[in-house]
């Protein structure tokens, strides 16, 4: 069931931890997390592993504790109490990084003690055995991408049924961001299109529906932007022309996010949608039903954002005002302009366009918040 879109069970662990041993990569992907283990040994360990489980829990959470650790000033987090009632649940994410949103909210779920959930995988990012391999064997499905409007509704309603199935079937937890893809400009936003594929799976009316999915949105917020510098170079260019993306430009995109400093992150876990929420959302005719649903989604992920001091700088800069020089210090000003200096300096696109682009990926999420409190 599911054959091409479920992650590997556990009696298909074994083979995929050979070819990852095996793999050329392999090695130099160790040594960057454990730079002081013995290779040796730890290939040997590896081999050992039997299950899903066992790869989480020997390699896949010392992985990310150690990208934390590595490349962050600290990940905090709050929420997780609510998650302790035993419902499986569909998590609604907002999206910056395309593998550590993701990876960071199943290491805090074991922290906490907690099931991992399993994690949407897009069929553009599956590039090689390697990732295959480890995508899969952590929990990974796969959503396909692209293809024509008969196409494109096949594959939804096969990504929803999994996706219900994984919830109510299986028990286990979801991931999915809010959006087909990350959010480029820093204006987090639902996409309708997400909560109509969540909808096909069923015929059941649309509270019952709904409500079966446990739907929890999270919020995650970063002191710097991942890919930053690259998102604006993007959106310039999107700008004037179609924008076409290099061969493996999804991976490097993976590694960049992986090694830049990242300063402070937070996660939290926000209120999930009620009967009550649903029940309010089924007052509206058709799409609207589900655009109300979106605008709830919206505003727990708008009022659980963490703001930094890079966020009001931005905006003050990008709006030519003083107005939240309170929440920052003028050495702090400095540093982010240097920072955004030296990295939009070594783009080849005209620079102060690129400039006001890059600051507004930090600004509007102080702006998404101002107009929420208004």
């Amino acid at each position: 069931m599911f054959e091409n879109t479920r992650p590997y069970n556990d009696t298909e662990v074994p083979d995929a931890v050979k070819r990852i041993v095996n793999n050329s990569s392999f090695s130099f992907i160790i040594n960057y997390l454990f730079p002081n283990i013995d290779l040796k040994a730890f290939k040997e360990k590896f081999l050992t592993i039997k299950t899903v489980a066992q790869f989480q829990d020997m390699v896949m959470r010392d992985a990310i504790w150690s990208i934390v650790k590595k490349t962050s000033e600290g990940l905090t987090y709050d929420g997780f109490e609510s998650l302790k009632d035993g419902r499986n649940r569909m998590f609604i994410s907002n999206h910056r990084d395309i593998l550590l949103d993701a990876a960071l909210l199943q290491i805090l779920l074991i922290q906490n003690g907690l099931d991992t959930s399993e994690i949407t995988f897009g069929s553009n990012l599956m590039q090689g055995d390697l990732v295959i391999d480890i995508g899969k064997i952590n929990k990974m499905f796969k959503i396909e991408r692209g293809g024509n409007i008969r196409t494109f509704y096949k594959n939804s309603l096969e990504v929803s049924r999994y996706m219900r199935y994984a919830i109510t079937q299986k028990k286990q937890s979801v991931w999915i961001a809010q959006r087909n893809g990350r959010t480029k400009n820093g204006d987090d936003k639902t996409e309708i299109g997400v909560l109509k594929m969540f909808s096909l799976s069923s015929d059941k009316p649309f509270i019952e529906n709904l409500a079966e999915l446990n739907i929890t949105p999270i919020s995650i917020s970063y002191e710097f932007e991942p890919c930053a510098f690259q998102k604006a170079s993007e959106l310039l260019i999107s700008k004037y022309q179609k924008y076409i993306k290099a061969p493996n430009e999804d991976l490097e995109s993976i590694i960049h996010g992986i090694t830049q400093p990242k300063g402070h992150i937070n996660l939290v876990i926000c209120k999930d949608i009620s009967l009550e929420d649903l029940e309010n959302s089924d007052k509206f005719e058709k799409n609207d039903k589900l655009l109300h649903l979106a605008s709830i989604i919206d505003k727990r992920i708008i009022g659980n954002y963490k703001l930094f001091a890079n966020n009001y700088i931005a905006f003050d800069i990008l709006n030519d005002t003083k107005k939240y020089s309170d929440f920052y210090t003028s050495g702090q000003k400095k540093f982010f302009e240097e920072y955004m200096k030296d990295g939009l300096k070594k783009i080849d696109l005209p620079y102060d366009e690129l400039k006001n682009i890059f600051l507004a990926i930090y600004a509007n999420p102080v702006a998404n918040v101002a107009n929420l409190n208004s």
